[in-house]
């Protein structure tokens, strides 16, 4: 463990703790098969999007014990977003097809994704067709797999799909050992910050929400949120 200044950057915060020996959650993505993230215990997730949210999170960063993160500026994620749910997350991160679906949620409201597969490309047509039923749409497969470039046209001819460019700028950290971040996102090029609060143990993020002033906020998940920004949602 080691005393020093942050490694963000864009900030300015002394005396932060790094534990090196800590899993680092926003690493790089792996493919996954359907089988072994059924085993993965779902996270739930509380996230916020808007102006000035990262004024509110740095100002109560301090607010337990916090472990940061290096920044990542994330590689261009393509989100699939269906008109007939905000169940199905699904997107191309780190070149696999990544999806999670909700399963559910805490009583606090807090939306509980549980991860289903990260796949490589070209992706099985088999593989495609389960996808597909999460974004509640028909979509005629006639070939034995699919690249990236195929999938994401398919979907761009697609009446219920709407493909949408996603950059992100994470800062990542933890505090009592709840996984957190805030963020810029730009949907399309238009930039929006967000902030999230996400962990397998449910009783503990009610507290880390709270602390970091986030609780006065309406939750919403990406898919909400990029809706809201290409004018599918109000």
């Amino acid at each position: 463990m080691k005393i020093g200044w942050i490694i963000f950057a864009d900030l300015n915060i002394p005396n932060f703790v790094e534990e090196e020996c800590m899993a680092d959650p926003f690493a790089k993505n792996v493919a996954t098969s359907a089988e072994d993230a059924a085993k993965i215990v779902p996270r739930a997730e509380f996230r916020v999007f808007g102006q000035g949210i990262i004024d509110i999170v740095t100002e109560k960063i301090w607010n337990g014990k916090t472990v940061l993160f290096q920044k990542r500026k994330m590689p261009k994620e393509t989100y699939f977003i269906s008109v007939n749910t905000n169940e199905a997350n699904v997107k191309v991160r780190d070149g696999l097809l990544d999806i999670k679906t909700k399963v559910g949620e805490t009583p606090e409201g807090y939306e509980i994704f549980q991860p289903r597969g990260k796949f490589q490309f070209p992706v099985k047509k088999e593989d495609l067709a389960v996808i597909l039923s999460h974004l509640k749409v028909n979509m005629e497969l006639k070939k034995d797999s699919y690249t990236i470039d195929e999938f994401i046209e398919m979907a761009r001819r697609h009446p219920e799909l709407v493909p949408v460019s996603v950059e992100k700028l994470r800062f990542g950290f933890t505090i009592d050992g709840i996984i957190c971040e805030y963020a810029k996102v730009w949907f399309n090029g238009a930039l929006i910050e967000s902030a999230c609060v996400e962990s397998e143990n449910y009783a503990g993020m009610k507290q880390v929400v709270e602390n970091l002033g986030l609780a006065q906020f309406p939750n919403m998940n990406y898919l909400r949120a990029a809706k809201r920004v290409v004018g599918l949602e109000a």
